[in-house]
């Protein structure tokens, strides 16, 4: 049985709440013919109402995020469904245990990041300074900075990215994604404007092939967002294959969410 099987199909036990959300997320275990596994469970009916998301949607954006990310081969969303539970449809994800003293995000005192690193911007640091911050020149983040832009996430923060064992990086909280507007705002601008790697060329590639109209990726895609942000991302996709360069923060929306960790 694979991870998304489990959770799709497991009993749902909830087991606490994650204090840190702003939304209604429960910690549970999941389990179902002797397998069992930790996972996350963010009811619907707990979602906070946003201005510019339809009420009610968060829980599927997650979902269409992980098939985006599956769709990539780069695997960078933990398996995540949309189910019912205790509390209702919800998104229930795997369970990820981050690998402690992970280097991705540094503050430092010079003008310029050292080697294996890239600059994000100044940040306020108390006492009227400021420090350069920076995150790490990784290919796992170089990865998720494009998928990243594909899905139009709103809100990639510091605490969103978990090295896990392995060497894997996954990227969680989803909720805000595939709007039609422009609103990406994320710690991962130190590849701005500079070329997509070849790699990347390759999966913008195979991903514009199953977002077309009828392939099976539209087609759950379509389940879960409008036709419009599906019709947005296709847009995204071409566009980044036409300039095969990472987006630039474009001035009409923040950047960098906040609060960045």
């Amino acid at each position: 049985m694979t991870p998304a099987d489990l959770l799709s199909e497991g009993e749902l036990t909830v087991r606490g709440r994650i204090r840190e959300a702003s939304n209604a997320a429960l910690y549970c275990t999941v389990a179902h013919d002797g397998q069992e596994a930790a996972c996350v469970y963010k009811p619907v009916a707990g979602e906070r109402p946003l201005w510019d998301f339809p009420d009610g949607t968060l829980a599927a954006r997650e979902v269409a995020a992980y098939l985006v990310s599956e769709a990539t081969g780069w695997g960078l969303v933990p398996p995540t469904v949309l189910r019912d539970g205790p509390y209702g449809e919800g998104m229930v994800q795997l369970w990820i245990e981050a690998v402690p003293d992970a280097e991705l995000l540094a503050l430092v005192e010079e003008d310029e990041p050292g080697p294996g690193w890239k600059a994000i911007g100044l940040a306020e640091v108390g006492e009227g300074r400021t420090a350069l911050l920076v995150h790490a020149d990784d290919a796992r983040l170089r990865r998720l900075a494009v998928l990243d832009a594909v899905i139009n996430n709103a809100d990639r923060k510091g605490g969103h990215l978990l090295p896990a064992a392995g060497g894997r990086l996954y990227g969680i909280d989803h909720g805000v994604t595939f709007n039609v507007e422009n609103k990406l705002r994320t710690l991962l601008w130190g590849w701005a404007g500079e070329a997509l790697t070849e790699e990347a060329v390759t999966v913008l590639g195979g991903l514009q092939e199953q977002l077309a109209e009828g392939a099976a990726l539209a087609e759950r895609l379509a389940g879960l967002i409008t036709p419009a942000e599906l019709d947005a991302t296709r847009a995204r996709v071409d566009a980044l294959l036409t300039a095969k360069a990472h987006p630039e923060p474009g001035g009409e929306w923040p950047a960098i969410p906040w609060p960045p960790v």
